[in-house]
């Protein structure tokens, strides 16, 4: 292999009279992205974080709302551009979306991984995302001892997690039950226990329904859902968790309500192609 410049030329079949030469790019030279994405990305997350401040001193706001940029299908051009404004929070929907981006993008960004996650899927998210800051979708407690166990095992940082609640009660929605909490109590006692090393309980998260998204002029009850399950859940334990909700369509009255984590894509990068499951 020889190494010149920005590119790795590798040799094959030393002892043939045909060579085949395999050139890579400097990868960081691949993704930046145009003067003119870099723009309207930037524009766009300062119009969010903007908003975000300005209703943080509406609402009397104490502690510190954290504005999570989704780039889920987004090209990792697209984050570069908002890392180059200087965002560091991002957050992914997919298990090898996130790893892949990941491997190539600054390793000083804090992943936050805020899709479904599978049970056979938590191994390699806690292996292959070195800089993984959160997991946002934890709804049992065995994904919670594969991530604790696998990023022992790689000596990585510890990975922070939200535990998913189903405020809702949808059917379609993944989450801890809101009507019967043994389980979440059972995961939380051993997140804040000595023996679970590698991972830190940082909050709940849920996603309220549509209706209750999309209401004008009152409290999201999905929302109070969860407001009134962290009080209680603080004085139970003696702790002092985090909010994570509020999305693009929702997150002024999520902020009003108390959340100190939104998500928010659509608002930040436009319209997401649809995925390809091919």
């Amino acid at each position: 292999m020889i190494r010149k410049g920005g590119y790795i030329i590798t040799k094959y079949r030393p002892n043939s009279l045909q060579l085949l030469f395999t050139v890579s790019r400097n990868m960081s030279q691949s993704i930046q992205p145009t003067v003119e994405r870099q723009e309207e990305l930037s524009q766009n997350y300062q119009s969010v974080l903007q908003h975000v401040n300005s209703l943080t001193q509406e609402y009397n706001v104490k502690t510190p709302v954290t504005l999570v940029a989704v780039s889920k299908l987004k090209p990792s051009s697209d984050i570069q551009a908002l890392y180059n404004a200087g965002v560091r929070h991002f957050g992914e929907n997919y298990v090898q979306e996130l790893i892949s981006k990941s491997k190539e993008l600054p390793q000083d960004i804090k992943w936050h991984f805020i899709g479904g996650l599978q049970s056979g899927k938590a191994k390699d998210l806690a292996k292959g995302v070195k800089s993984l800051y959160a997991v946002e979708t934890i709804d049992a407690l065995k994904k919670v001892k594969q991530l604790d166990r696998v990023r022992g095992e790689i000596n990585g940082l510890p990975i922070n997690v939200y535990l998913q609640i189903n405020t809702s009660e949808e059917d379609q929605k993944s989450g801890f039950s809101i009507s019967d909490l043994n389980e979440l109590y059972e995961t939380l006692e051993f997140i804040i226990s000595d023996e679970c090393k590698n991972v830190n309980l940082i909050g709940l998260m849920t996603i309220g329904s549509f209706a209750q998204s999309t209401a004008e002029g009152e409290d999201n009850q999905d929302f109070k859902k969860l407001v009134e399950l962290k009080q209680n859940l603080d004085k139970k334990y003696a702790i002092n968790l985090g909010l994570s909700m509020g999305m693009s369509s929702d997150y002024a009255q999520a902020i009003k309500q108390g959340s100190t984590n939104v998500r928010v894509g659509t608002s930040i990068f436009g319209a997401r192609p649809p995925r390809n499951t091919t």
